[in-house]
């Protein structure tokens, strides 16, 4: 479920097929000159371009430069939405790593650049529980399964709050999707927590977040929150049988809904 990765040089793989119904999830981290060359197959892709500037050639087609980050913090993110059965070639031109989000679903959907320009960031919560969510392929982008984006909790700061949950398949009140966070610190040295717990008591759990923790989420509400001092980032990855991010509260802390809207309004 949560687990510490050491990045190394060439194709990591996070998220191993089988891991999870949906989800799998690669990072490719490059120096200058390297590369790494792929086809989708019969998989849904989701590139995010993490740090770097790269070269992508995606069916012949090039686009060029593509990446301008020194790190996750520094500003929106370039993508790629990549259907089904698509020649894909990376190509470092610095210090690079880039996320490879992907989900075995039958597509016949365009390629699709995302570009800083086009990731929509939203103002969620007040107070302490304050972030940004970045929302990179969402319902704009005409995928089958993956809903991709990155939220940063200012130093202190919670997300995933009040405590969602989104296990069960009871529409319009939840929407099973799996999920998958990818966290860095900063600076580096900090830290964050992160709660995942089920109302019936079987998951009752407390990680460490350092940089680069990993984490699988199948079941369960999923509050985090950042150490004084630190800035937390996460990617976040969803993926169901229903493309609709439709999350359910902890009943115990939906009252800060109404909380939120209160301090929202005195701030006018």
């Amino acid at each position: 479920m949560f687990r510490k990765v050491n990045l190394q040089w060439g194709l990591n793989i996070l998220v191993k097929p089988g891991e999870m119904q949906f989800i799998e999830l690669d990072i490719f981290k490059g120096q200058k000159g390297d590369s790494y060359n792929f086809n989708s197959r019969d998989y849904e892709i989701g590139l995010v371009i993490l740090t770097g500037k790269c070269n992508v050639e995606i069916d012949g087609e090039m686009y060029n430069s593509i990446g301008a980050r020194r790190n996750v913090f520094d500003g929106n993110a370039y993508a790629f939405y990549v259907p089904n059965n698509r020649e894909v070639k990376i190509e470092a031109l610095e210090p690079l790593e880039v996320a490879i989000c992907k989900t075995k679903v039958k597509t016949d959907e365009e390629v699709k650049l995302i570009k800083p320009s086009d990731v929509v960031v939203r103002d969620v919560g007040v107070y302490n529980w304050r972030r940004d969510v970045k929302d990179i392929i969402d319902g704009r982008i005409k995928a089958k399964r993956l809903l991709i984006g990155e939220t940063i909790n200012p130093p202190g700061n919670w997300s995933s709050y009040p405590p969602h949950k989104h296990d069960t398949d009871n529409y319009p009140e939840e929407v099973r999707m799996e999920e998958v966070y990818f966290y860095r610190v900063n600076p580096p040295s900090g830290f964050g927590l992160q709660r995942v717990y089920t109302e019936e008591g079987d998951i009752n759990e407390v990680f460490l977040i350092e940089n680069d923790s990993l984490l699988l989420i199948a079941k369960g509400y999923h509050p985090v929150v950042a150490a004084p001092g630190y800035q937390l980032y996460y990617l976040w990855i969803l993926a169901g049988e229903i493309r609709e991010s439709v999350m359910y509260d902890d009943p115990k802390h939906k009252w800060l809904r109404a909380v939120e809207k209160i301090m929202k309004e005195a701030k006018k």
